[in-house]
């Protein structure tokens, strides 16, 4: 005989029971991205997982992407993009309109969705409160044809070399929700614009968070399209090695585990394409993802 809808709902919340009890009190980094950031559906569910999250005594603290929304504002604008090696090369203009993009428009419509639905959330970029200090980023291209290697300045493209958490404290504090946007401030004071990922790794590592939790457009790391939904140091590296994690997974899995290296408990990789996925991966058994540990 097949469950009713409400023993279904029934055995999810007992299911959940442990892991909010589990996690209460905790500081888990999301950086929130892909699909999940462009349908809107996805982006109305998550919005009131995090309002759930900060109910249960969980603080949840968002660092989001924006790739696609600064291509078509640049597009718009008559701008041309070049990227290397899957970076945005970044010029002054260019900056202005991440800033503009990245600090104003997404980061206040993910806002705008949180507070509507009944949480506290707060709209940063890294240079509030000195968050974030970064260096500029240069490549370094070896090419057949040239004597030496080649270095790239992608312009004003960071890398962070430093976190102050004191204003993210304050918030976790006084009960609100950060949404960060991934912008820096650089050693000359300049707005350094920088990868997502890597931004919510380092500010996991500082806070000591629970977890940091990376939503993709994929359903996590597979082998022989088989999703592999747990993941230690020794593993990843022989899949690294064998070409099995390669192009966009790779600097995910590089960034998953050099939190976990530095003190956060466990990383996720898990699917944005999916309603409800960082409930999901939180507190069910089974989860949405590939789960990566030490």
């Amino acid at each position: 005989m097949e469950p009713s809808s409400a023993e279904t709902i029934a055995r999810v919340l007992t299911e959940a029971l442990p892991y909010i009890q589990k996690f209460s009190g905790k500081t888990i980094v999301i950086k929130y991205g892909g699909n999940a950031m462009v349908d809107e559906n996805l982006k109305s569910s998550f919005a009131r997982d995090m309002v759930l999250l900060k109910h249960v005594g969980i603080n949840p603290i968002i660092v989001h992407g924006g790739g696609p929304q600064i291509g078509e504002t640049l597009k718009k604008f008559g701008k041309q993009t070049k990227f290397v090696e899957g970076m945005r090369v970044t010029d002054s203009e260019t900056m202005d309109v991440v800033e503009m993009v990245l600090g104003g428009l997404v980061n206040k419509e993910i806002v705008q969705l949180i507070n509507n639905h009944g949480g506290k959330a707060i709209g940063i970029t890294g240079k509030d409160g000195g968050l974030l200090y970064a260096k500029r980023m240069k490549i370094t291209r070896h090419s057949p044809e040239l004597d030496a290697p080649e270095i790239i300045d992608l312009g004003h493209v960071g890398e962070v070399t430093g976190v102050n958490p004191a204003l993210l404290n304050l918030l976790k504090d006084e009960q609100f929700i950060p949404v960060i946007a991934p912008i820096g401030t650089g050693e000359e004071g300049e707005s350094l614009n920088i990868n997502a990922d890597f931004v919510a790794g380092k500010i996991a590592t500082v806070l000591g968070a629970e977890k940091l939790i990376l939503l993709t457009n994929t359903p996590g790391v597979k082998k022989d399209d088989k999703l592999l939904t747990g993941l230690k140091h020794a593993e990843i590296k022989k899949l690294i090695e064998n070409k099995i994690i390669t192009d966009g997974m790779l600097p995910k899995v590089n960034c998953a585990w050099d939190a976990i290296s530095s003190g956060v408990n466990t990383a996720h990789i898990i699917d944005g394409r999916v309603q409800h996925a960082v409930l999901l991966e939180l507190f069910t058994d089974q989860g949405v993802g590939t789960l990566l540990s030490s």
